[in-house]
């Protein structure tokens, strides 16, 4: 070989290990235009927001760690935020989609979102934050895909859907938001729907799901409401259970599933049945008058309407409580994270820290308010996030005005209800225990943003350090909702180890506009861009950063 030839292939691999080396993971592009538009989702016309025409809005399709750049075109009359339910977004809280962390888009205006599902597969959903957009839509499906490499523990399903179900008012947004402002509760929904309709099981409808005899369809159900538990079950099929938030389970066949406000569950399903149609059911759970909707799959070339008998929803909460035991992580299966599934042993890491959040309710001035450890949430004008990193959180907010350790004081056990920016000081790393107390009558859901967490316990009546002893420290769901039900707790187990500012929010759309909500300040100790991503360049300014010059940004220390 001469010495010009060498010359040529020293080249040659040095621009290729470059490629390998710094080349980076694929980009998803997406345009939406968000605009309003009149549809009629159980029965009654109204104001419904849609992306690109669409309701729900274009699903996110992609697979572990890609680039996903949505640019979004505000054509409403309000501000506007999306938030991205259960994707991780690691070291880039900027792009988290909430009133603490982000100026909203005003009415005419766009933004350009980016963020990675790095290290994440699973099923997890959009929607926006701002008013109460998320009573008129605009929310859509995200789904990750493994990469290639690492194996699924399931076959291949013929087909990949989503199915977005929750409970539906018929009043406008601005209604809904008028009776919250003026002090009132929304009461009850007035129905169900599943992707944006509301089939009542006459026989009468398209067909939304087609399937193939003999073949097997995966199906990831999120509970998009905003109040309601949801039951989801299909008139003469099982649901193997494979997927929850992120994480593979241990494959447990069921009738039928609770999926609670927040929450995502992939299922399989067999076409192993009569050729004919047959209903998906999706109704209302712990309320005294049940609502439904329905949904038809229809067997490819087969014969025959679906029954109208449709089958029956469990009863009482301790059915459900008794169905989410059941749930396991499979130790078993790989996954697209740092710490493979069986490799994290969660329960052999010491708690460096226990914080209990007691839920309340009460009137402020004669308006209602939810509170968590005695302070109700409010915004300030200028985000949190914003506030933090020009070095003037100072005028804006105070960190830990609710204590870690929280007993009601007061008169029936309700203290007095602060109305604050709720921000709560923790250590970038550190291993945190979580316990979540609802002494109320319903059912609530919280979902932490930037971190999934293990859910290691549900039990009725108050905590006590000793109810250490029934914790699950083995294979217990990593996930980031978790229901708490009536006069019970809920104990989970995170470590903080994504910088930024992160929101824990009541997935109820009332309470979290009332109060039902704090924020988390990971800060980086070293201020270092390996911990947490500057300030994006097409950042939104307002309040009182918005003409302050831009601080230094982080460096690579």
């Amino acid at each position: 070989m001469n010495n010009m030839l060498r010359f040529v292939l020293a080249i040659l691999l040095a621009i290729t290990c470059n490629v390998f080396v710094h080349g980076e993971d694929p980009y998803l592009f997406y345009e939406w235009k968000v605009t309003y538009g009149t549809l009629s989702p159980l029965g009654v016309p109204q104001k419904v927001i849609l992306i690109n025409g669409q309701f729900p809005g274009p699903r996110i399709n992609g697979t572990s760690n890609n680039n996903v750049v949505v640019n979004v075109f505000n054509q409403l009359d309000e501000p506007l935020l999306f938030t991205w339910n259960g994707v991780q977004q690691r070291k880039n809280s900027w792009q988290e989609g909430t009133y603490g962390t982000n100026c909203p888009i005003p009415p005419g205006g766009n933004f350009t979102y980016k963020f990675q599902v790095k290290d994440q597969i699973g099923s997890f959903y959009y929607y926006p934050t701002t008013s109460l957009h998320r009573a008129a839509g605009g929310y859509g499906g995200i789904s990750v895909l493994s990469r290639a490499l690492i194996p699924v523990p399931f076959e291949t399903p013929e087909a990949d859907h989503m199915v977005l179900v929750g409970d539906w008012y018929t009043k406008s947004h601005t209604e809904l938001k008028s009776l919250l402002d003026s002090g009132r509760a929304l009461g009850r929904p007035q129905g169900v729907i599943i992707n944006g309709k509301s089939g009542k099981g006459d026989g009468k409808d398209e067909p939304m799901f087609t399937v193939t005899p003999g073949k097997t369809y995966r199906f990831r159900v999120c509970n998009v409401g905003m109040k309601d538990s949801i039951n989801v079950r299909i008139q003469g099929h099982t649901l193997k259970l494979v997927e929850i938030e992120g994480s593979h389970t241990v494959q447990n066949v069921y009738e039928s599933l609770d999926v609670h406000l927040g929450q995502c569950f992939s299922v399989l399903v067999t076409a192993d049945q009569e050729p004919k149609d047959y209903f998906l059911v999706a109704s209302t759970r712990f309320t005294k008058e049940p609502h439904f909707a329905t949904a038809t799959i229809r067997y490819a070339n087969g014969k025959g309407p679906a029954s109208p008998v449709l089958p029956k929803a469990p009863e009482g909460w301790t059915w459900s409580l008794n169905q989410l035991r059941s749930f396991r992580w499979n130790l078993t299966a790989s996954a697209a994270r740092p710490n493979p599934q069986g490799s994290y042993h969660y329960g052999q890491i010491n708690i460096t820290r226990t914080i209990k959040l007691v839920t309340s309710a009460g009137k402020v001035d004669g308006k209602l308010r939810y509170a968590v450890n005695g302070v109700s949430h409010v915004d300030p004008t200028t985000p949190i996030k914003l506030a933090e990193y020009y070095g003037v959180g100072d005028k804006v907010f105070k960190y830990d005005l609710i204590k870690d350790e929280y007993e009601p004081s007061g008169k029936g056990g309700q203290d007095k209800i602060t109305l604050a920016p709720n921000v709560v000081n923790a250590t970038y790393r550190n291993f945190v225990e979580i316990i979540f107390e609802n002494p109320g009558k319903s059912v609530q859901s919280w979902h932490l943003s930037g971190h999934s967490f293990f859910a290691v316990a549900i039990e009725p009546g108050k905590w006590t350090p000793e109810k250490r002893m029934n914790y699950n420290l083995l294979d217990a769901v990593s996930r980031n909702t978790i229901q708490i039900y009536p006069k019970s707790w809920a104990a989970v187990m995170t470590t903080l180890d994504n910088a930024g500012l992160w929101n824990l929010r009541s997935t109820a759309l009332e309470r979290q506009y009332l109060g039902h909500q704090l924020y988390f300040s990971v800060l980086s100790p070293n201020y270092s861009i390996k911990d947490e991503f500057n300030m994006p360049d097409n950042d939104l300014m307002c309040g009182i950063i918005k003409d302050m010059p831009k601080p230094t940004p982080y460096k690579a220390n």
